[in-house]
């Protein structure tokens, strides 16, 4: 039976320098390595590749297929937070959702989006 150990992204952007600054200092991720027109960053297991395409259509503009990953992951509540005190563009509020997630979205200067979610607790019963 394989495993998948972690998931890497893609990521075409116009302005590779912001882009990368903004997962650095927005986001709390760190750089593993950069090559001629790459930079390949990490968050946890969590793994961006950004290559500089410069005359590619934007995250933006390709609206709700802006959505790039979703990360499940814990202690949301205190990410949420940092993100906040870091000034990170958080979208979509933390909210509990129907489907037994508590989540919230950030997006990248370039329009590409994330969420987070974290599984809700079931309610005990006493």
């Amino acid at each position: 039976m394989f495993s998948v150990t972690s998931t890497q992204h893609v990521l075409a952007v116009k302005d590779i320098e912001s882009t990368e600054g903004y997962f650095l200092d927005k986001l709390g991720f760190s750089v593993r390595f950069r090559v001629e027109g790459w930079s390949f960053l990490s968050l946890g297991s969590f793994h961006i590749m950004l290559g500089h395409c410069p005359d590619e259509i934007s995250a933006r503009e390709t609206h709700e297929h802006s959505y790039f990953a979703y990360v499940n992951c814990e202690d949301i509540d205190e990410i949420y937070r940092d993100y906040q005190r870091r000034g990170a563009d958080i979208f979509q509020a933390i909210a509990d959702k129907p489907w037994g997630l508590r989540e919230f979205g950030v997006e990248t200067p370039e329009g590409h989006r994330i969420m987070f979610g974290e599984d809700i607790e079931p309610a005990s019963s006493s």
